[in-house]
């Protein structure tokens, strides 16, 4: 940066003509521009500039010299300009990772929606169940559904998350409902693979304990959106958030059980890496998940 200054300064001493004359212009004393003319040329190790008492005038090496650092300047500016407009104004790939499921039902329909709302924008999105590292992914931006690992990410929380223990009114036809989270315990459950606890679900109880109740099946899938098809088919109970079976319960094809023992509600979030400046595609996506699913989410609307 010490010899850009100087580069800026010598650049200023030609076309104003005079070292008083640049330094006012910079707004700093002609003792400065001097001391940085003179540690340019040190550096060069070549005289830039002819001085005497009347006039200034470029030497050999101050006229090549100048007309590149002029352009180098000019570059540099450039470059600044469009750094700045890309802190400002939304443009550029983005780089989205988030769940199958949601990602399917919700996100890649209000994704078209963004693209319209921001031309200069493009996205690139992967699905993934898995917890993917979103720094070493090369992602810009996660969408994340659950309780968040500690990690140097911002979080900004979406939409509230709500799950729901449901099944078909075949099954229960079969099977009978369950009325207490024991019961659960004979009932053939349908288990998600990336929960964090398998072999247990947690429920609140009307205090708002929470409770932990062992759960067992035979069928075991890395996908909701796989369960719930299953569970509409009569195969078993599952537990299972709001935004992939809110319209089967609202059609009645699955049935909500134990009302009075709901899931501890969680979170839809958007994380993105920490620094001053975020891009403004990035602000913009995370404005825009909030508008579109804050507040109360649709898939849980009556």
């Amino acid at each position: 940066m010490d010899r850009m200054s100087s580069m800026a300064a010598f650049t200023k001493v030609v076309g104003a003509g005079s070292f008083s004359a640049a330094a006012r212009e910079m707004q700093v004393s002609q003792a400065l521009v001097t001391k940085q003319i003179q540690e340019l040329e040190s550096w060069l190790g070549a005289r830039l500039l002819n001085r005497t008492t009347r006039r200034l005038s470029l030497t050999e090496v101050g006229t090549a010299f100048y007309e590149r650092a002029a352009r180098i300047l000019d570059a540099v500016e450039e470059a600044k300009d469009a750094a700045g407009a890309l802190q400002t104004v939304p443009r550029g790939r983005l780089r989205i990772n988030a769940p199958v499921s949601f990602g399917l039902l919700h996100l890649a329909p209000a994704i078209t929606d963004f693209l319209e709302r921001f031309p200069d924008v493009s996205v690139e999105m992967l699905v993934n169940d898995r917890v993917v590292d979103l720094l070493e992914g090369g992602f810009d931006v996660g969408v994340r559904i659950g309780r968040l690992r500690d990690s140097s990410l911002i979080a900004r929380k979406i939409a509230p998350i709500r799950l729901v223990v449901c099944a078909a009114p075949d099954y229960l036809a079969r099977r009978g409902a369950p009325k207490t989270p024991d019961d659960l315990t004979k009932h053939d459950c349908l288990e998600y693979t990336y929960f964090e606890s398998r072999g247990e679900w947690r429920l609140l109880d009307p205090n708002g304990k929470e409770i932990v109740v062992p759960v067992s099946g035979r069928y075991l899938a890395n996908n909701a959106d796989v369960l719930r098809t299953t569970a509409i088919a009569g195969g078993g109970v599952i537990l299972c958030p709001t935004f992939i079976v809110g319209d089967d319960l609202r059609a009645g094809r699955l049935t909500r059980l134990l009302p009075n023992y709901p899931p501890p509600e969680q979170g839809l979030h958007a994380l993105y890496p920490p620094g001053r400046h975020l891009s403004a595609k990035v602000r913009s996506f995370v404005d825009f998940l909030i508008a579109r699913f804050g507040g109360e989410p649709a898939w849980d609307r009556v």
